[in-house]
């Protein structure tokens, strides 16, 4: 029987394959993921790609099952080659990929930070030479390599990089590759998996039974071929055999099982040897032989079958072979050839496989194995790898004895799921955990991750909020800090449930928050302050609860600039609570201060958790500073990370840009998109703010009435750090559509909210709120007032506004120079920020006060996406091209490419001209 290396049926797969080569050629990075079932033939089309490079450099990987809880296992294969040029690796990436490799021990690696070592490996190849990275059977590439090679498929812009990932339908193993360009591989069709069957039969083939072959196969080429190999030529030739027995069954590697059964038992032994080692060594394979007293050449019949090869490494001719070997072989020949591995696995070298290995031979329960996996557990977790933690920590758990033990070991396992989002098989763990024996603070540990389950799966209220602040009680006393965390993130849930939550539960959860004891003379630990501060808020003690939130903010002020910013954050309870605070006490200062400190901390550790959520709250901050293309380029970068990470996208802070931004057919989409995401999931919180934008959005159009129905139902529910901001749109919609009363009483509203904070911020826009109902003698000092208070502060936005407000009153008054003295600079401000809807408004003001206007381009700055317009404004100030890849987590090509387009786009020709462009004013 002959193999084809023609490949039936795929034209169209391969014309795919050929234009993402012909664009790395180019020098533009292409990802590609081949998605189908196993035995489509997604490994022939890497091989088919592979053999079409002849100017570039391959690297390849294959995914194996039984590697799949070994961080960065996968990763540490692909890049062995390369290894030899770590030491050009800045320092903080050359020491997170040691580390994660387990060439040097340390602290535990970011995987942002062993993303872009990987990156910037491929870049110096790429530099020489185009690259393709081949990984198969990603399904089963461990979690942490295949989100690192993720991260870095999703940074390739100007690199003459491929990666190309073939994988089987997607799945939880997967979701680092959710958003990547995808081409389905389906099975041939009849035509095409004939014509297949054809080339490889060398006698003649009925046509009848190659088309029963065909039907049963669902033209997959693998079951294709195999399917062959198992029927006689008197049956392929002329349908001799029965023509309505089944063909193989699917798995397909129940063919392969039965070719290895007729291979000698010796052979079999080895087989089942290299598919237990996932790393392919030939030494410990060797090494494992002769401790079985087996001859090395016993393996020749399996080489001779094409089952597996041997070079520098052993490798199985597919994935299916390696589990077919490993899964023919009954439980105790497994076990005992994973004992033999364990003896052979150089405890100094290998610790955490030789304990794997032993865990998987032995019978029973045996403590010591469960000490070095609990040790491996410990390394794991410091190379990043929580996953690889929690299956070490499960199987140590079960071969623990003592009941009390075994109980930790199963709830540090479950913790360490929840951690690694396999929240089901955490749910599971915390359940046997519950079963024996636990301390007080174990127990109390318990019930707080029972609950932050529920809350994880969408519960914000009910049993979930209940049992926050159950464990928090537990939990005090035995750790306060725990404690006040918990009551931290109990109250964050109530306020994420919001105006869709219960009202008894709320209530219960500030009664309970409230009694927790604070630390004195003072606390040192913010979340106190916090839960103080924000169960009086949204209690019912109207008007308390500033005093406390100004000390958690200050207090963590002074954290973040003593560089102690490594705070423990539990879950998003705590940023969330943060940004909450700083808007409620009116104090953008310190929003600044903070939310710069966050994103700098985050940078310079690479603290990939944080990072994203420091980007949005920064973003925040350039949205009110009127800066909107740097809000853009932080949400776009938060929005890469989290893709590339798995975690999950904000939408808040992109839902206030985009209402500031004041495109309908953009913002209205996206608010209703939103409004009912937030509904079906019991998100009042984010249901009050899609109210909030739709305010925004219309005062800024002019549509009063629509923005005073959004306004009204915003200021439905005391929102914290929200219910501020929707009073102020209210006030202005219900003064311009008719509805003094509603002004006056949302007026009075405002003052509780911003007389407190006397900052210039709360008392310039509360200024500009009375101004608006207040009679013409005391109009103008107030609007005065406004734009005098709000000048001294960050909230460019409302500068405009107030503005905008005082040029309409005036032009009321029939005082039209002045009028066109405040309307042209609101028009000039709403214009440079690229806000379009207050932009128009004012510029109809202007029009109407004799301003000859006409509409003009907004937000000049809007010209460049918003990755370009940073990178031009870091080399504006005179960073190099290797200083802003650093900067921005990309590559030198990359950001020469960006400058490229940056130079074309503004018709320049040098960087220098880029300091004198009118988008950097």
């Amino acid at each position: 029987m002959r193999r084809t290396r023609r490949l039936y049926g795929r034209d169209a797969e391969c014309a795919a394959l050929d234009e993402l080569l012909a664009d790395v050629r180019a020098g533009r990075g292409r990802v590609l993921v081949l998605r189908g079932e196993p035995g489509v033939g997604k490994t022939a089309l890497l091989t088919y790609l592979h053999t079409r490079r002849p100017d570039a450099r391959v690297l390849r990987v294959t995914g194996v099952e039984s590697d799949m809880e070994l961080p960065y296992a996968g990763l540490q294969h692909l890049c062995a080659p390369l290894l030899d040029r770590l030491d050009s690796l800045p320092q903080p990436q050359r020491d997170a990929v040691s580390v994660a490799f387990g060439l040097a021990a340390g602290p535990p690696p970011d995987a942002f930070l062993v993303g872009l070592a990987v990156l910037s490996l491929f870049s110096a190849i790429a530099g020489t030479q185009p690259l393709l990275c081949l990984a198969d059977d990603a399904q089963w590439v461990d979690q942490a390599s295949l989100q690192a090679l993720a991260f870095v498929a999703r940074r390739l812009t100007a690199e003459p990089v491929g990666v190309i990932f073939a994988a089987r339908a997607a799945s939880g193993h997967d979701t680092a590759l959710t958003g990547l360009p995808v081409l389905a591989v389906t099975g041939l069709a009849t035509e095409h998996a004939g014509q297949l069957l054809d080339s490889v039969v060398p006698g003649r083939l009925d046509r009848r039974v190659r088309d029963q072959i065909v039907a049963e196969t669902r033209g997959l080429p693998l079951a294709l071929l195999e399917s062959i190999r198992n029927r006689t030529a008197a049956e392929l030739a002329g349908g001799f055999g029965d023509p309505g027995r089944p063909g193989p069954p699917l798995p397909i590697e129940l063919t392969y099982v039965h070719r290895i059964a007729a291979l000698p038992r010796s052979t079999r032994r080895l087989l089942l040897v290299a598919a237990a080692d996932p790393v392919g060594d030939p030494v410990l394979l060797m090494r494992a032989a002769q401790r079985l007293g087996i001859p090395p050449s016993a393996l020749a019949p399996a080489e001779s079958e094409g089952l597996i090869e041997l070079t520098g490494r052993v490798l199985f001719d597919h994935p299916l072979v390696r589990s077919a070997a490993y899964r023919s072989a009954d439980l105790a020949e497994r076990r005992a050839i994973h004992g033999v591995l364990a003896e052979v696995t150089d405890p100094g070298v290998d610790p955490d496989r030789r304990a794997w290995h032993a865990a998987y031979a032995t019978t029973g329960p045996d403590d010591a194995v469960a000490a070095d996996l609990e040790a491996a557990a410990e390394r794991a977790q410091q190379r990043g790898g929580v996953a690889a933690a929690a299956a070490l920590l499960q199987r140590a758990s079960a071969l623990t004895r003592d009941p009390v033990r075994r109980g930790a070991r199963a709830l540090a396992a479950a913790r360490a799921k929840y951690d690694a989002a396999a929240l089901g098989e955490a749910e599971d763990l915390l359940g046997i955990a519950e079963l024996g024996p636990l301390t007080d603070l174990d127990r109390a540990r318990a019930a707080r991750l029972r609950a932050r389950l529920l809350v994880a799966r969408g519960h914000l209220q009910g049993p979930a909020v209940a049992g926050l602040i159950d464990a928090a009680r537990q939990l005090e006393n035995l750790d306060d800090a725990a404690a006040a965390e918990t009551y931290l993130e109990a109250l964050t849930a109530a306020m994420h449930a919001g105006r869709l939550g219960e009202t008894a539960a709320l209530h219960d959860t500030v009664r309970s928050a409230r009694a927790l004891p604070t630390p004195t003379p003072e606390p040192t630990h913010p979340a106190y302050l916090l839960v103080s501060g924000i169960s009086r808020r949204i209690g019912t003690d109207s008007g308390t609860g500033h005093a406390e939130l100004r000390a958690a903010v200050s207090l963590l002020d002074t954290m973040l600039h003593a560089d102690r910013g490594h705070i423990h954050w539990p879950g998003a309870a705590f940023p969330i609570a943060q940004e909450s605070a700083v808007h409620e006490i009116w104090d953008d200062e310190a929003w600044h201060r903070l939310a710069t400190r966050a994103v700098q901390l985050a940078r310079d550790s690479a603290a990939l958790a944080i990072l994203p959520r420091a980007l949005g709250y920064r973003a925040g901050a350039h949205v009110q500073a009127g800066e909107f293309a740097a809000a853009a380029m932080l949400l776009e970068e938060a929005d890469s990370i989290s893709a590339a990470t798995g975690y999950p996208l904000l939408t808040d802070h992109s839902l206030i840009l985009t209402a500031w931004r004041g495109h309908p057919t953009d913002a209205l989409p996206l608010i209703q998109a939103t409004a009912e995401r937030a509904t079906v999931r019991g998100e009042g919180r984010l249901l009050g703010l899609t109210a909030y934008a739709r305010a925004v959005l219309h005062n800024g159009l002019g549509v009063y009435d629509q923005a005073y129905a959004a306004a009204r139902e915003a200021c439905e529910y005391q929102d914290l750090g929200l219910l501020g901001w929707s009073l102020t749109e209210l006030v202005e919609s219900a003064s311009r559509c008719g509805e003094p009363d509603a002004a006056k009483r949302a007026l009075r509203q405002l003052e509780e909210s911003t007389l407190p904070s006397g900052t210039d911020w709360a008392l310039g826009t509360l200024a500009g709120a009375r101004a608006l109902l207040g009679d013409d003698q005391l109009a103008e000092d107030l609007y005065v007032e406004a734009i005098e208070r709000l000048d001294r502060t960050r909230i460019v936005v409302h500068q405009a506004r107030a503005r905008l407000r005082y040029g309409e009153w005036l032009r009321r008054m029939n005082r039209r120079p002045d009028a066109r003295t405040q309307l042209g600079a609101a028009h000039a401000m709403f214009t440079r920020m690229g806000a379009q809807a207050f932009a128009e408004r004012t510029r109809r003001e202007l029009v109407a006060a004799g301003e000859k206007t006409r509409r003009g381009p907004v937000g000049g700055g809007d010209r460049l996406t918003a990755q370009e317009a940073q990178i031009a404004g870091l080399a504006a100030a005179g960073l190099t091209n290797q200083e802003i890849g650093a900067q921005l987590f990309i590559s030198t090509h990359t950001v020469e490419w960006h400058l490229r387009k940056v130079f074309v786009k503004l018709n320049i020709t040098s960087r220098r001209q880029l300091r004198g462009t009118s988008w950097a004013d």
